[in-house]
């Protein structure tokens, strides 16, 4: 068992980091920005002024990555399709519009920039996604200038940009992934696997509904089946945890308890988000940034023209009961999936440091833009 001495580290670490991000959330907050403006300077300011904090303690990051299983593995839970179509139909067949341009049109000018046609694939579709997480946080903040009818389109939008670019991602990874398995193995480990979660699925209400008036056991249940199966799906069947996470999640989303679930592990999806946003802004390294910068530019400028353009252009022709400038703003950010499929480009060598760098940049601007633009405006009524 380790000491008190090597496990307070840790413990110092996690507790520095937070506070000093609720304390930049905060002052945020007060001159009247997003409080994930304070959460990406506070790794700024760690990858500043202590260069080597990651590479000597790696926990930080840890429970970050931890935090967006959470957040996708919550996002699976959240997404109920029937409503979708209720309710907003036009976002079927937008979504995947809208999606589909980003990469096929974003991947041939990757390629054109000398980026491979695996990394060029998955940076049209980093580009072509959004964040939950702000989003989320766009419809709840008081400042807002959107009416109920765009925040409802904006949330159903963001998820089904998820399930969308998972399925994408999924084909990506497997067909053009670093793995030495088959195209035909890694597709049957896609297919085993979420057989695998709909079995356990089928299992996890029955446990719950024994457990249902303990809170604590409810909670652990909960919380642990999301972990399991994520990691499962990454030792077993070389799925990257997140996209593992979002699966597990839409396998127990038609369940009773899917409200109960999804508000036990929200606490802990809020606060490991949090270090999310962190480790983005502490993975931005201060000497690349003045290299990553055109490769920044490219990206924002492509996000813009192939994604927020043509959300505002589908909102309108399909004559969404949204606000189609307040649409097309608040899905203008990449984010958490998006940083995931990055790290797994870099990682593979599909992109440079320089190319990572600038596309965390990107992340970093495209969050702090949509969620100050967002808030231009006068809040209208909802339409009936």
């Amino acid at each position: 068992m380790a000491s008190v001495v090597e496990t307070a580290p840790l413990v110092l670490n996690v507790g520095a980091v937070l506070m000093a991000a609720a304390t930049m959330g905060f002052a945020a907050r007060k001159v009247g920005l997003p409080s994930v403006i304070g959460y990406l300077f506070t790794g700024l300011l760690v990858s500043a002024f202590t260069p080597d904090f990651l590479a000597e303690d790696n926990q930080i990051a840890l429970l970050a990555e931890i935090g967006v299983v959470l957040l996708l593995f919550e996002v699976g839970i959240e997404l109920d399709l029937k409503r979708i179509s209720r309710e907003q139909k036009a976002l079927l067949w937008g979504v995947p519009t809208q999606m589909s341009i980003g990469v096929l049109l974003g991947t041939p000018i990757f390629v054109w920039f000398g980026i491979s046609f695996f990394g060029a694939l998955i940076l049209s579709l980093c580009i072509a996604m959004s964040s939950s997480v702000v989003i989320v946080n766009i419809t709840r903040s008081p400042r807002r200038a959107t009416n109920t009818s765009t925040e409802e389109a904006l949330l159903g939008w963001s998820l089904m940009q998820d399930l969308v670019g998972v399925a994408f991602a999924a084909l990506m990874l497997t067909i053009f992934g670093a793995s030495e398995k088959s195209a035909v193995t890694a597709i049957g480990g896609l297919f085993a696997f979420a057989a695998i979660a709909v079995i356990a699925s089928r299992l996890l209400p029955k446990v719950l509904k024994a457990v249902r008036w303990e809170r604590d056991l409810f909670l652990i249940y909960s919380v642990s089946f999301g972990l399991v199966l994520a990691a499962l799906g990454t030792v077993v069947f070389e799925i990257p945890m997140a996209l593992a996470g979002f699966i597990a999640g839409l396998t127990i989303n038609q369940s009773r308890d899917t409200d109960d679930v999804r508000k036990a592990i929200l606490p802990f999806r809020d606060l490991f988000a949090v270090l999310f946003f962190v480790i983005v802004g502490t993975l931005i390294q201060p000497a690349q940034i003045s290299s990553a910068w055109p490769f920044a530019l490219l990206v924002l400028a492509m996000m813009i023209t192939l994604k927020s353009l043509p959300t505002i252009l589908i909102a309108k022709i399909s004559k969404m009961n949204a606000t189609p400038f307040h649409l097309g703003v608040g899905v203008s950010q990449i984010g958490e999936f998006s940083f995931v499929l990055g790290s797994v480009a870099f990682a593979q060598k599909a992109i440079t440091l320089t190319q990572y760098t600038g596309l965390l940049l990107a992340v970093a601007i495209s969050i702090s833009g949509s969620t100050i633009l967002v808030r231009r405006g006068k809040r209208q009524k909802a339409s009936s």
